[in-house]
C-alpha cells in the first residue's frame, strides 16, 4: 500500500498529536477503500478555519473539521487517486475534547476519520446517512483502540 500523505501545519500554537500518529490514523482509514491514495491534512487556527467555514459553508465562526473532496477531471490520466483535503482546527478540537471529557488524542483520531469518510462520499445530512457514517466511524475508532465518541457521558477513564 502506498499513500501520499501531506501534512501542513498552518498553526503551531496548539499541541497536536505526533505526525506518526496522524499518519497511522490516516493510513488505517484509507486502507478501508484504497490500496493507494493521496490526501492532504491541513492543521489551522481559528482565523483560517472561520474564513473557510464562511466561504464554503456560509457559517460564521470556526468548525472542527472540513473536507474538500477532489473531483478528478475526466481527461486526467488515472493513477494514484487524489482524494482531497481535510482541514482541522486545532483550537476547536482541543476545546471540544475538554468540554466533552475526551482524551485529545481520541478526538483528533475521530476528526481525521470523520474527515476522510467525507472524502469517501459519506455524509450526515439525514438521520439515516448520519447513522451509517457514525457506525463506520465507531468501528474504525474501535479498531484503533478508542471508544465510541458518540456515547453520552464518555469520560477520560473510558479511553484508558
Amino acid at each position: 500500500m502506498t499513500y501520499r500523505i501531506i501534512i501542513q501545519h498552518a498553526d503551531d500554537s496548539i499541541q497536536i498529536p505526533k505526525t506518526s500518529l496522524l499518519r497511522k490514523w490516516i493510513k488505517k482509514t484509507l486502507n478501508e477503500k484504497f490500496q493507494s491514495a493521496e490526501i492532504t491534512l491541513r492543521i489551522v487556527g481559528i482565523e483560517e478555519m472561520s474564513a473557510l467555514n464562511l466561504t464554503y459553508r456560509h457559517k460564521n465562526g470556526p468548525t472542527n473539521v472540513l473536507s474538500f473532496p477532489f473531483e478528478m477531471p475526466p481527461s486526467m490520466p488515472v493513477g494514484t487517486p487524489i482524494l482531497g483535503d481535510i482541514v482541522i482546527c486545532a483550537d476547536v478540537v482541543k476545546q471540544e475534547a475538554l468540554s466533552q471529557g475526551k482524551l485529545s488524542e481520541a478526538h483528533w483520531a475521530h476528526m481525521i476519520i470523520h474527515g476522510i469518510f467525507h472524502l469517501f462520499g459519506y455524509d450526515h445530512e439525514t438521520d439515516e446517512e448520519a447513522q451509517i457514517m457514525e457506525n463506520l466511524e465507531i468501528k474504525m475508532l474501535q479498531s484503533l483502540g478508542f471508544s465510541n465518541p458518540y456515547e453520552i457521558g464518555v469520560s477520560i477513564k473510558d479511553y484508558d
